[in-house]
């Protein structure tokens, strides 16, 4: 049936304002589907300072002043080493665990990248574990354990003192052995283990993750590593935490490893001696060409690296692609509270003052 002029005239006005609305939401983006640059904020090492951490975290937009999240749709990645030297590790891991939680519920999210001193908790390593970090797991068992552990271990830890002094008796020995044992000390080994709840956790987070073309690392990247690709680099550390890997060639402790590298921010004589040896055929790379290799490997645009303390602040080299985020935040070092803002190809580094003790 043939339309009548007033209909198709109406349906030509329809179709030609469709066609002008499609082409002014083409230009201008419709406000529901319109791809605004996501917000990364970056947070370096802070090796048990909460009060810093805190103050980053509030100065930043990410929580209130009850360390609940408000950051939105911003993705907060936390660069490793939240462990050691300072005293208040745990309060800094809880808030990070309950922020994991609360992120996605308003579109954001939580990433912690695992740490070297992550994992050396984990490996049973705790030169730099400070007397703060132990204090804080005791519970009124903490000394029964304490001494449970000893006693059933006594015979092992005779012997050893024994081979030290062999005349020394065994009631010094209890007593030297429970000196050096601090009340903690217990529950913070069965916590760290691979099988415990904070051991779980570290082995849970990624060793290397990629978010908007943006490489985030706590050690560096090398060349050799990233040819490896993201997702085998992440299974052989999570396989590694897992068998609490602490073998000479286990990735964990690894000169060039994702954990340990520095060859990213200076020089490294530790990975170097890994490498094969400089000829005048092939020379060493140098950090620019390196970051080119890594960066080709990955797709990426940039990487974003701890680990290796910069007092004077974050630094963006390498013409925007490499950035350092360990400005030394944990009162240990002393150095200022840093974090690094990304927007689309924008890093800003940010800063804020460090609250009386």
């Amino acid at each position: 049936m043939m339309e009548g002029a007033p209909v198709a005239r109406l349906r030509r006005v329809v179709r030609v304002a469709l066609a002008t609305l499609a082409t002014l939401f083409g230009i201008f983006g419709s406000p529901a589907t319109a791809q605004q640059p996501q917000r990364i904020i970056a947070v370096g090492d802070l090796h048990g300072d909460f009060q810093a951490w805190t103050a980053i975290a509030q100065a930043a937009g990410l929580t209130d002043t009850r360390g609940h999240w408000m950051g939105g749709k911003t993705t907060l990645v936390q660069l490793g080493d939240v462990t050691d030297r300072g005293p208040e590790s745990l309060k800094i891991i809880r808030n990070l665990q309950q922020l994991q939680n609360e992120a996605p519920k308003k579109g954001g999210r939580v990433v912690v990248v695992l740490g070297n001193h992550e994992a050396m908790n984990l490996l049973g390593d705790n030169r730099y574990t400070s007397a703060g970090e132990y204090a804080a797991f005791v519970d009124g068992q903490s000394v029964s354990r304490r001494d449970r552990v000893f006693e059933l271990n006594k015979a092992t830890i005779e012997a050893e003192y024994r081979a030290k002094d062999p005349k020394i008796p065994v009631d010094a020995i209890r007593q030297q052995w429970i000196a050096a044992t601090p009340l903690g000390w217990v529950e913070h080994k069965l916590a760290w283990q691979q099988t415990g709840e904070l051991g779980k956790w570290a082995t849970h987070n990624p060793a290397v993750v990629k978010i908007e073309g943006t490489i985030f690392v706590h050690g560096g990247l090398s060349a050799e590593y990233a040819a490896l690709g993201i997702d085998e680099i992440n299974r052989r550390v999570a396989a590694a935490m897992a068998a609490a890997d602490d073998s000479p060639t286990s990735i964990l402790s690894a000169p060039l490893g994702p954990l340990w590298y520095r060859g990213l921010a200076g020089p490294d004589p530790d990975a170097e001696a890994d490498r094969p040896p400089v000829t005048n055929v092939a020379p060493r790379p140098t950090i620019d060409q390196e970051l080119t290799t890594v960066l080709a490997a990955t797709g990426a645009k940039r990487i974003v690296i701890g680990h290796t303390p910069i007092l004077t602040g974050i630094a963006v080299t390498n013409g925007g692609r490499l950035a350092r985020t360990d400005t030394g935040i944990s009162r240990y070092y002393g150095g200022p509270l840093t974090w690094l803002e990304i927007v689309g190809d924008q890093l800003i580094p940010h800063s804020v003052g460090r609250p009386a003790p």
